[in-house]
């Protein structure tokens, strides 16, 4: 069947179009249309969602997500960057998927830091003495053996520490900043520490992003500004941000102790791992489903992003075991290094570049796999109108709602390239409570919410690569 001529398109769907992920206050709706040979078309795989969502929820398949995760995760733990055990890791996920019978597995090299942690702490030495629970950030550096230990300043906000600048030289900086929202409010673990130093401070502790604690510090990733001096940085808990900024409002002094032996080593090797369902009629054109198999060295990287992972894998495995073989190649991607700067996803999509014409869509899961809602999109009207009308298919899991910009990191090159994309939208509203932090567990997880998310993008792919036309890319 030839390609459908896509500047015909016209019926009316609304597809709701939002400047912020899951946010439609400011969303403009516009009205567009399918000719009816494609309407047809997408409508007649029905029958096929059924099957899959029925294998997937009360099937053989029940639970099985759930069951690959644990098993993952309880066998290695978290997946740190640069480690034995992520590539111990990545060996048993090849290995499962030639196990399994999927084609074309392979592990592609990538370059990637090797931040280590090692022991660290922080203790409050006046005006009384106590444990500050804390978390280095990657790629700080650490302290000399016998730790820093200064006096410290509490400030809410980057326009608190310019004001008081004249304060900074030698201390500590305690940023006790509001959390507004994660985008909004990361800056203070990313730019904290160079900020701080450019006002002569010499560590910094960082209240963590997260908006909900039960003393949990926060670890992810910071960067230093270019020729400003490079001080050691952390997280701390809510709890302890807010107890030093009330002894700080009483005007009592602060002496706090850090130490963290933080090094930054050479770079090494790791992989991305692939495997594939490959296309019956048009093999060179893909649809590529991801997730990211790395974590950060605490808790078990279940949910950040064991699930995204797993519901990518799972979705390629569930189809490959129903001998659904869609005209285009199904690729899953598991991504490394994903926690120290996308550095397995940007090495990769500028290895294939050359590629990128025949990238038909590009799936991600990396913000929680909680109850899925539907999927949050980047690309043109036109793919727009199709994908509204196949998430139309998904009734009887509840995941119909489409929405706009996506927010996958591991697939923004290719989407900034025009080619279209979608994440997994989930009712992640507890996601920041556990992220980067020891509470990152298969506690977290829900059996059932992975099924439904694991049928979603099994479902949604296999259209994708199976409808007769090329979707076009955007500008």
């Amino acid at each position: 069947m030839g390609s459908l001529p896509l500047v015909k398109i016209l019926l009316l769907c609304h597809l709701t179009f939002g400047s912020t992920f899951g946010d439609t206050s400011d969303n403009e709706v516009y009205a567009c249309s399918l000719p009816e040979d494609l309407l047809t078309e997408i409508e007649s795989y029905a029958p096929l969602v059924d099957k899959i969502i029925n294998e997937t929820i009360y099937g053989s398949f029940k639970g099985s997500t759930w069951q690959e995760l644990s098993m993952f995760v309880d066998t290695f733990g978290p997946r740190f960057t640069g480690t034995q055990n992520l590539e111990n890791a990545i060996d048993y996920m090849l290995n499962r998927s030639v196990n399994e019978g999927l084609q074309n597995v392979h592990g592609e090299y990538a370059v990637v830091p090797h931040w280590v942690r090692g022991a660290e702490s922080a203790t409050l030495l006046q005006p009384r003495v106590q444990k500050i629970s804390m978390l280095g950030l990657g790629y700080s550096l650490g302290t000399v053996s016998q730790g820093i230990t200064a006096s410290a300043i509490v400030v809410k906000s980057f326009d608190e520490l310019q004001q008081r600048q004249r304060e900074i030289p030698g201390k500590i900086v305690v940023y006790n900043q509001e959390y507004v929202s994660y985008p909004k409010t990361v800056k203070y673990r990313s730019r904290g520490a160079s900020e701080a130093a450019k006002y002569g401070a010499v560590a910094v502790l960082i209240r963590s992003i997260t908006p909900f604690s039960i003393y949990s510090p926060h670890t992810g990733m910071m960067s230093y500004e270019p020729n400003v001096t490079k001080i050691p940085a952390a997280c701390i808990t809510v709890e302890d941000a807010t107890l030093l900024n009330r002894i700080a409002d009483r005007g009592e002094e602060l002496v706090i102790n850090i130490k963290m032996e933080a090094q930054n080593l050479p770079s090494v090797k790791s992989r991305n791992t692939i495997a594939e369902i490959i296309g019956e009629e048009r093999p060179e054109k893909v649809v590529v489903v991801s997730g990211h198999l790395d974590s950060w060295d605490v808790g078990q990287g279940a949910m950040d992003d064991g699930g995204g992972a797993f519901i990518a894998w799972n979705a390629l495995r569930m189809l490959n075991s129903l001998n659904l073989r869609p005209r285009r190649t199904l690729r899953t991607i598991l991504w490394t290094g994903e926690e120290l700067g996308i550095i397995g996803a940007q090495q990769y999509i500028k290895e294939h570049q050359a590629e990128k014409g025949n990238l038909q869509f590009v799936m991600e899961s990396d913000m929680g796999t909680f109850t899925p809602i539907g999927l949050a999109f980047t690309g043109s009207r036109e793919v727009g109108c199709i994908l509204e009308k196949v998430m139309s298919l998904m009734g009887a899991i509840n995941a119909t709602r489409l929405t706009t910009p996506h927010e996958g990191p591991d697939i923004e090159g290719w989407v900034d390239m025009g080619v279209p994309g979608a994440s997994l939208w989930n009712a992640n509203s507890k996601y920041f409570w556990y992220h980067h932090s020891n509470g990152d567990t298969m506690a977290v997880e829900d059996p059932h919410a992975l099924d439904l998310g694991t049928a979603l993008f099994a479902a949604v792919s296999y259209i994708m690569g199976d409808l007769s036309i090329d979707l076009p890319h955007h500008a």
